[in-house]
């Protein structure tokens, strides 16, 4: 099995985490979407050129969407080698499946054989930078292609942090030819529970770089008094990170945005409207883009 349009181009347009409850509907009456993303691990396979339930699924959305595969698994930032098993069934999934993208997080989620359910936070010094990028140039390698990094949405900060997050993202890239998927509301996040500047932070990233950004919903919770803003991917976008979007499409232009919501997951309807929304707002920026390439 090989996707029918395996070399669709992607163009800079909003698309739509693919989950459970709307694939029926996306196989059955092929809705409006620019492109679809899905978790990796939920369609890796056991072994290479088995077709599961899940796999045929994605096989058959991938005929008549581009699609892109965000993993959670590979624990980039964990101390211990990568799972030569996990990324050897992520390369099997790649080469069938044909993503326009591939990411993953920066973050760590096993130690000692057992995998935490949960993507956890490291500290950016020099000797976790140096894991990193070991743990992204072997991705690389096996995949023969790019990987996009994510920014992590963070609620305490260690000690001795090490540098800050953006130069840390800039010098992994530096080093390791990688990308980055700026998720903006992990930025938003992580900018509002430490006390950061969401723009100023944007605004240190290599422009370059960005070959996705991801939109999403958070809830605020009161700690001691303190609000606290947590990164469920379970409301709509808040307005602060749709003006946060408009200042990154002013620093990067246009590039694929994907609307992601993965609890109390919505009609499809409503994720087609965060997704107009999105395309309304980034229009002017590729008009912009448009004028000066024809000039």
């Amino acid at each position: 099995m090989s996707p029918g349009k395996s070399n669709t181009p992607i163009v800079a347009r909003a698309g739509i985490g693919l989950r459970a409850p709307h694939i029926d509907l996306v196989l059955a009456s092929h809705p409006a979407a620019a492109w679809f993303e899905v978790h990796a691990e939920n369609h890796m396979t056991d072994r290479p050129g088995d077709i599961t339930p899940a796999f045929r699924a994605l096989w058959s959305v991938r005929q008549d969407y581009p699609v892109s595969l965000h993993g959670v698994g590979l624990s980039l930032g964990g101390a211990e080698p990568l799972d030569d098993d996990h990324l050897a069934r992520l390369k099997d999934l790649v080469l069938r499946i044909e993503p326009f993208a591939v990411s993953e997080h920066l973050a760590w989620c096993g130690a000692g054989g057992a995998f935490l359910n949960d993507l956890l936070p490291l500290p950016y010094t020099d000797e976790a930078l140096c894991t990193v990028v070991r743990h992204v140039d072997a991705v690389q390698t096996a995949l023969g292609r790019r990987l996009l990094v994510e920014n992590p949405s963070a609620y305490l900060a260690f000690a001795d942090p090490g540098m800050a997050e953006a130069d840390f993202l800039a010098e992994l890239v530096a080093r390791s030819g990688c990308g980055l998927l700026c998720d903006l509301n992990n930025s938003h996040v992580s900018a509002h529970n430490l006390g950061g500047d969401a723009r100023a932070w944007l605004r240190r990233l290599p422009a370059a770089a960005i070959g996705e950004i991801h939109l999403a919903g958070f809830v605020r919770e009161d700690a001691d008094g303190d609000s606290v803003l947590i990164d469920t991917h379970s409301t709509a976008v808040d307005g602060a990170v749709w003006d946060l979007y408009a200042e990154a499409l002013s620093l990067f232009g246009p590039c694929p945005t994907l609307i992601e919501w993965d609890a109390d997951i919505p009609d499809f309807r409503v994720l087609q409207d965060e997704a107009a929304r999105a395309d309304a707002i980034a229009a002017p920026f590729a008009a912009a883009n448009d004028d000066v390439r024809a000039a």
